[in-house]
C-alpha cells in the first residue's frame, strides 16, 4: 500500500479512515446546507435547512459508497462493476478523473491522457460528474 501525504493509511487511525470514507457524502450535505443543492429526484426540498439535512442524509444512504484512493480521488466500493471510474470529489463538484483505476494512475502520476471515451456510469456520482444537477 502506498503511504505518505494524500494516501489513506488503511492500517492506521480508524477515525481518520472513517473521515475519508465520509468525505464525499459530507461534501454533498455541505452543499445541501450552504448552496441549496437538491436533485429533483429527491422530491420537493424542505423549506428549512434543519429539515432538508436529515432528508438529504436519508437519500444519501442509498447512494453508492466511494472509497478514497488518493487525496480527494475516489472509486465506487464493492459491489461495483469491474473497471469502475475514479472520481475527483469536492462537495458536489465531481469529475471523472479516470475511466478506471489504471487510467487514473496514468493521469494522476504520469500525466497521460485517458484513452477510454466513456466511463461506466455510477448512480448519483456520474450524474454529478456529467453536470446533471448543476
Amino acid at each position: 500500500m502506498p503511504i505518505g501525504p494524500g494516501w489513506v493509511d488503511w492500517l492506521g487511525d480508524p477515525v481518520g479512515i472513517q473521515k475519508r470514507l465520509d468525505w464525499p457524502r459530507d461534501g454533498v450535505l455541505f452543499d445541501v446546507r450552504e448552496n441549496a443543492f437538491w436533485p429533483e429526484e429527491w422530491g420537493e426540498r424542505p423549506t428549512e435547512v434543519e429539515e432538508a439535512l436529515p432528508a438529504a442524509r436519508e437519500r444519501l444512504r442509498t447512494v453508492p459508497v466511494l472509497v478514497p484512493i488518493y487525496s480527494h480521488r475516489f472509486m465506487p466500493a464493492a459491489p461495483a462493476p469491474a473497471g469502475g471510474p475514479v472520481f475527483s470529489v469536492y462537495q458536489t463538484d465531481v469529475i471523472y478523473y479516470g475511466s478506471d483505476l489504471a487510467s487514473y494512475f496514468q493521469r494522476e502520476f504520469f500525466n497521460t491522457a485517458d484513452r477510454k471515451s466513456s466511463p461506466l456510469r455510477i448512480e448519483f456520482w456520474s450524474d454529478l460528474a456529467e453536470g446533471r444537477w448543476i
